[in-house]
């Protein structure tokens, strides 16, 4: 199978005015991913499946990421004028990068038995209606995973064929895989409390003791 960097330029032939970035993984995988723009994200997924020679026509797995708001560090050379004379110096510098929600794709194919090739799609911000197209038109295995993004982090995808929640009840406020995300103090629904789930209900208990009025009759 071709590399990412090949991979890369040949969508960007087929799909006119397509971005694509290749995003490097230092871990023991190496399964360095493609991001892909979103208002091209489905003729690239288009080329991706149907293209002879990559052929990726199975998507194995969808998964969503959090990011947060968060600093970067970055240090530079710079050239300043020190006691008279021009010295290069290091300098640190903090860039405030905003958050954003994410969606990652593995492709695999089974007409050449290659894979994976991992692309990645991106929200513009983590608000409540982050949005992002749909690729279930193109992988058909996305649609429950997609549904699953969008129960526990909040994304919406665009195009779906039937967007709800997969996990949580309808009546669920929130998304609980999103990393800001906290669980509500109030447990009187727990059958069974116990633990750190007992101390909270006590809260919850006020005319009699919390044991006496959680004991079951």
């Amino acid at each position: 199978m071709e590399g990412l960097e090949q991979i890369k330029a040949r969508i960007k032939a087929a799909v006119p005015g397509a971005k694509i970035d290749i995003v490097p993984n230092p871990s023991p995988a190496n399964q360095p991913s493609l991001v892909i723009d979103n208002e091209h994200a489905r003729d690239v997924a288009r080329f991706l499946c149907d293209d002879p020679a990559l052929r990726l026509d199975y998507c194995s797995n969808v998964t969503g990421i959090d990011w947060l708001d968060r600093s970067v560090k970055k240090t530079v050379k710079v050239k300043k004028v020190v006691d008279g004379e021009e010295k290069e110096v290091v300098e640190t510098t903090e860039e405030k990068l905003p958050g954003y929600l994410e969606a990652v794709y593995h492709l695999y194919s089974m007409a050449h038995k290659h894979g994976p090739v991992i692309i990645r799609m991106r929200t513009a911000d983590r608000a409540e209606n982050a949005c992002l197209p749909s690729l279930t038109p193109v992988w058909r295995s996305a649609e429950f995973q997609e549904r699953e993004i969008f129960d526990l982090y909040g994304v919406r995808f665009d195009g779906h064929p039937d967007l709800r929640r997969i996990l949580m009840w309808d009546e669920f406020e929130d998304h609980p895989m999103r990393k800001d995300y906290r669980e509500p103090n109030d447990y009187e629904y727990e059958p069974t409390p116990h633990d750190d789930v007992l101390e909270k209900a006590k809260g919850h208990y006020t005319s009699r003791p919390a044991e006496e009025e959680l004991k079951p009759s």
